[in-house]
């Protein structure tokens, strides 16, 4: 199994530090997570530079909320990284569900999963080179990889499963390992009935902080502060947040035992000590 870290809240310069510490190992990926309104770096930026510092790690949003955005200008600028991370980059997607995101961008909330499957159909198009509009030309550069970068969807509602064999590579689930095999499942009967080759990947993810207790205690407060507009999710996330070496042990066994190829350790405190203390832990 192949272990991934998505890094968290803090300032944008201190985490080229987290993606090259991160790109000595062990791990596989690093992902970026996406919001509007919210302190956080837009996430392609940060990408783009994270995959100029950094060698052999793949760079991944953790993940886009693509009905906040126009389609050419995303599909270029995942193609760009693409090319830029020589073939690193895996676009994470999903619909979003906060609705002040929305309004400050000005996008329609109740339409998101309608628009999301718009916007695909035109990323598309421009990754094989095909105009998106009559009488203009190809929107260029051409992704490295044939079709468009590796292509993840997150979700749990059914038309966010369905976009995995449709549109995808692979799925990375919100739920708990307990909660996961289902999907999981689903998500690979889908992808059989489409007559798609191989099997999705299959990407777990863990809240974790690791390490004394002020970075367990900035940790909670981060998760509460993210989730403020929805108290009983938040006193959920952070009750379930591992904290010690053997409940992130657990929880990677977990996901293993439910069908993830990936775990993705979503770290909610700014301590850069965390990531030797996982690589050792887990190496």
């Amino acid at each position: 199994m192949t272990l991934g870290l998505a890094v968290p809240f803090t300032d944008p310069a201190a985490l080229l530090a987290w993606a090259r510490r991160a790109d000595a190992g062990p791990f596989g990926r690093i992902g970026v997570p996406d919001r509007i309104v919210y302190d956080n770096p837009e996430p392609m930026v940060m990408l783009a530079a994270m995959a100029a510092a950094t060698e052999r790690i793949r760079v991944q949003s953790e993940v886009v909320l693509a009905p906040l955005r126009d389609p050419v200008l995303l599909a270029k600028q995942s193609a760009t990284l693409d090319r830029l991370s020589g073939g690193r980059f895996s676009l994470g997607l999903a619909v979003g569900a906060r609705q002040d995101d929305f309004l400050a961008v000005g996008a329609d909330h109740a339409s998101r999963g309608r628009r999301m499957d718009e916007q695909l159909a035109i990323m598309r198009r421009v990754w094989a080179g095909e105009p998106v509009v009559a009488g203009t030309g190809p929107v260029g550069p051409a992704p490295l990889r044939a079709g468009g970068p590796e292509l993840l969807f997150g979700g749990f509602a059914p038309a966010a499963l369905a976009r995995v064999a449709r549109w995808g590579s692979g799925y990375v689930c919100p739920v708990p390992p307990g909660a996961a095999q289902g999907l999981f499942e689903l998500v690979r009967r889908q992808w059989k009935d489409a007559g798609r080759a191989g099997e999705p990947l299959l990407v777990g993810q863990v809240n974790v902080a690791l390490g004394p207790e002020p970075t367990v205690a900035r940790a909670r407060e981060s998760l509460l502060r993210y989730y403020a507009f929805a108290p009983e999710l938040a006193a959920q996330s952070v009750a379930t947040m591992a904290t010690t070496a053997g409940a992130i042990r657990d929880a990677v066994a977990a996901y293993r035992d439910a069908g993830a190829h990936e775990v993705m350790l979503s770290c909610w405190s700014d301590d850069l000590g965390q990531i030797g203390r996982l690589a050792d832990l887990l190496s």
